[in-house]
């Protein structure tokens, strides 16, 4: 199946009083129609300003943007202004990561999904209506037709994103792209949002792109994940592979920094020593390495590439240790 969206080398810099700012710094990946990848790292790795980049949302004199984002062919990073709109929101959608800001508090729920169909549609002010009070059933808000009168400080922070969701959803997009859809919610309300988000892929055939800094939210939705880690992507394969056979150390930091429940609770989290390197002057070498336990001669100076992992098929990982020694002992 050909990709819906190809990410080639994608570079984002940022030019600031205090430097150059690299934040992506050359990151490939691909989303088939339907599928789902996951982006997972932890703050400051670039995940968000890479989709920022893709939808166009980061334009200005002083970024500097290289490689290509290809959707359906067409590459994302050349298209003028009135090109994007036509794209975004439409054949693209995101979900941003704080509904509560990304929501106009002075303008009422329904006029704000109203407007966001009508961009894009030909259609009467009473359809868009019809239509976004569907899409709010659709997402388990009750009562959706009064709630269209509602403004989004009168809903609870599950409800708004439900709302976030509805109006990603509006014109069928093929490509949803989640940016922390679950952050500051609680675990029951989280659990929810992600069943809501997987079952209406499953439903509509939407391709999703989900970023978070939280392996568990990947675990729930995600067929492929791709781990970022300042500006890089440092290791991508199947879920189920990088789960079972994780072979890059910030791998391995995220994944015992996750509770589980075959450890005793005396037992505690394994955090990762130390904290994300500056992007306007990273370390020579491996940008993990002053945290790395197995940090190396060669890690100081050489950037690992990512390259296949010869004990997996479509297991790609960025890192000088031998195969061997990358075996996870769990």
């Amino acid at each position: 199946m050909s990709a819906l969206l190809e990410v080639r080398d994608l570079t984002v810099s940022f030019d600031t009083e205090d430097g150059v700012v690299h934040a992506v710094d050359g990151i490939s990946y691909s989303v088939e129609p339907g599928k789902s990848l996951g982006i997972v790292g932890e703050s400051g790795s670039g995940k968000t300003v890479g989709t920022l980049t893709i939808m166009g949302l980061t334009r200005s004199p002083n970024t500097t943007i290289g490689g290509e984002a290809l959707f359906e062919g067409e590459n994302l990073l050349t298209l003028d202004e009135e090109r994007m709109r036509e794209i975004r929101g439409n054949e693209i959608a995101m979900i941003f990561q704080d509904p509560l800001s990304s929501l106009h508090p002075y303008v009422t729920i329904g006029d704000q999904m109203v407007e966001a169909i009508r961009v894009h549609r030909n259609v009467s002010k009473k359809a868009a209506e019809d239509r976004s009070a569907e899409l709010l059933g659709m997402v388990g808000i009750p009562d959706p037709r009064q709630r269209l009168s509602g403004h989004p400080y009168e809903l609870s922070g599950g409800m708004r994103q439900r709302v976030m969701i509805a109006m990603a959803l509006a014109n069928d997009p093929r490509l949803l792209i989640a940016d922390e859809p679950t952050t500051a919610l609680d675990v029951t309300v989280q659990a929810q949002i992600l069943e809501l988000v997987a079952s209406l892929q499953r439903e509509t055939g939407t391709a999703l792109v989900i970023i978070t800094h939280d392996l568990g939210v990947v675990a729930e939705v995600a067929d492929e994940v791709a781990v970022m880690y300042a500006g890089r992507i440092v290791e991508r394969a199947p879920v189920d592979e990088l789960f079972a056979r994780p072979e890059h150390p910030y791998t391995w930091g995220l994944l015992d920094s996750i509770p589980r429940l075959d450890r005793p609770v005396s037992e505690g989290l394994t955090p990762i020593p130390g904290r994300p390197p500056s992007l306007i002057a990273p370390p020579p070498g491996c940008a993990f390495n002053p945290r790395c336990e197995f940090a190396m001669d060669e890690c100081l100076s050489v950037i690992p590439p990512l390259e296949p992992s010869p004990a997996s098929a479509g297991h790609l990982v960025a890192c000088h240790l031998e195969p061997r020694k990358r075996e996870r002992r769990r």
